[in-house]
């Protein structure tokens, strides 16, 4: 069952990463890389400002600190524990992908810290401002899609690091939220 599993996981990969053209590599590179959500960061911090006020704002800012060390230091457990090669390092799966991001990034590759990152903002923060901003919650699952999909179009994760990757950033984000709300209500 493992073995069919990864065998899926790496077809997928290929083809869906084959689906890639010259012409829309600037783009998937462009969401792929982390200093393009800058001006979105600043947009939610404006928003939880002028919705949640300045205190919770930085008790916000102090939990969103420690959900991205959460789910990073996760990834690193997981791709430590696991030990799955990233597709761009395994010499039977880089011959058949592109890799757009022109570096192959760290040795393994389950699970995505990217995905699960902007997973986790979406629960936390876009559960948070949703009574205060229609459509935020949608617009950041739709972003965090976009870049959990990237890695796969750059050829640095296979589909099933992505997916875990987001599951586990919604799981966290939930938590945080929940949490953050019994806090401060």
């Amino acid at each position: 069952m493992y073995d069919f599993l990864i065998n899926k996981d790496i077809a997928l990969l290929i083809y869906l990463n084959n689906l890639g053209t010259t012409q829309w590599d600037g783009f998937w590179l462009f969401i792929t890389n982390k200093f393009s959500a800058i001006p979105l960061y600043l947009l939610l911090l404006f928003l939880l400002y002028k919705n949640i006020g300045l205190k919770r704002t930085l008790y916000t800012l102090v939990g969103v600190a420690l959900l991205i060390a959460l789910t990073d230091q996760t990834s690193n457990l997981f791709k430590f524990g696991f030990k799955r090669l990233r597709p761009c390092h395994d010499e039977l799966v880089s011959p058949l992908i592109r890799l757009v991001a022109g570096r192959c990034g760290g040795l393994y590759s389950f699970f995505s810290a990217h995905a699960a990152n902007t997973m986790a903002i979406v629960f936390f923060l876009g559960l948070l401002l949703k009574k205060h901003v229609k459509y935020i919650f949608t617009a950041l699952f739709l972003w965090a899609v976009l870049v959990s999909y990237s890695r796969i179009y750059v050829g640095v994760h296979y589909p099933l690091d992505v997916l875990t990757g987001m599951l586990i950033g919604a799981f966290y984000g939930s938590i945080f939220y929940n949490v953050f709300q019994k806090i401060h209500h």
